[in-house]
């Protein structure tokens, strides 16, 4: 587990809440190397709180509390108890904005490699962002997706898995009135002698540009004008 909090002073009109979460590839970028100092910049210091809990090799059914596979799996990457990383990341949350008022909440997601099995992964981000707006009392989250990288494509194994949970990482963010979704393809590219290898996890630059990239989109989607009826 991973858990970093930056939460600032109280200021009139509330905060922009940054809540990080995934497994490894967000568990390896360090949000106060590229993404705090981006967001400090677009709104101040004073202005943000930013929260990370990553867990690295875990499904999304560890922070989603209900099953939505039928028949329920029993193979792969299935917690005893669904949701149990996410009460840790909603305690870390509350703990960080109590006693603070919110502005606007943005949840910044990097996790899909640990459900290529998954049957229901659409379904599992749409709960996890109504626990998110039921615990906080905020409706209107701003959601910003890492969708997995080309790691695995040029293999046959499970690259129908891969193709699906891109798939709908990039089609769930641009269905969301408040999504969006970041490209990770040029993160993970590792020279091995002479040959380029797309590794699981990202280089130190890539994770560099990951949190640079994850900013930027977080402040488009709370700079931009909110459409009527979202």
């Amino acid at each position: 587990m991973l858990l970093i909090l930056t939460a600032s002073t109280a200021l009139a009109g509330g905060k922009h809440l940054f809540i990080l979460s995934g497994q490894s590839n967000m568990a390896g970028m360090k949000p106060e190397v590229s993404f705090t100092p981006t967001v400090t910049k677009a709104f101040g210091k004073e202005n943000i709180i930013v929260t990370k809990s990553a867990y690295s090799g875990a499904s999304i059914r560890s922070w989603a509390k209900s099953n939505h596979e039928f028949p329920p799996p029993t193979r792969g990457r299935v917690p005893k108890v669904r949701g149990h990383f996410y009460e840790t990341l909603i305690k870390s949350v509350k703990a960080a904005i109590k006693d603070q008022s919110l502005k606007t909440v943005t949840f910044i997601w990097m996790q899909g490699e640990s459900d290529l099995n998954n049957t229901a992964y659409d379904a599992y981000l749409k709960e996890l962002l109504e626990q998110l707006q039921t615990d906080l009392a905020f409706k209107k989250i701003n959601l910003v997706i890492g969708r997995i990288s080309d790691a695995g494509l040029d293999v046959q194994k499970r690259l129908k898995g891969r193709l699906t949970i891109r798939r709908i990482q990039q089609e769930f963010a641009e269905a969301h009135p408040r999504g969006a979704w970041v490209d990770t393809d040029d993160l993970n590219d590792r020279k091995v002698e002479d040959t380029v290898v797309n590794d699981l996890h990202y280089t130190r630059e890539g994770y560099l540009t990951l949190g640079a990239r994850f900013a930027e989109k977080a402040i488009a989607l709370i700079k931009s004008p909110v459409k009527e009826g979202e």
